[in-house]
């Protein structure tokens, strides 16, 4: 998995590529985490590179939504296609979360 991080104004944008199932979620919570701790509570999540995600990376994201509604952030998540779009749909995630097509798009959602 790479995990990419772009501060833009007000929002960071986090592309995940490859895999986010167990054996890379524990990556992904402490970049993210990270970020909370620098004060990041508004994050655009681009899905597009994504191939696959687990329950535990479903579980992941739903808990990185709490925190940053703790912190009166907001998440949203852009890119989506494939095997993860089927998974998010099938899983009803996709009615849990702000998905849009782009960057763009997601960061006006915020």
């Amino acid at each position: 998995m790479e995990i990419t991080v772009k501060p833009m104004e007000g929002y960071s944008v986090v592309g995940v590529k490859d895999r986010l199932d167990t054996m890379t979620v524990w990556d992904f919570e402490q970049r993210v985490n990270g970020l909370l701790k620098e004060g990041c509570t508004r994050m655009v999540l681009d899905l597009e590179a994504l191939e696959y995600i687990s329950s535990a990376g479903l579980r992941s994201l739903m808990s990185l939504s709490k925190k940053l509604k703790s912190a009166q952030g907001a998440m949203a998540i852009c890119g989506l296609q494939g095997l993860p779009k089927e998974i998010f749909a099938v899983s009803g995630f996709d009615t849990v979360f702000r998905i849009h097509g782009t960057v763009a798009e997601a960061a006006a959602s915020l």
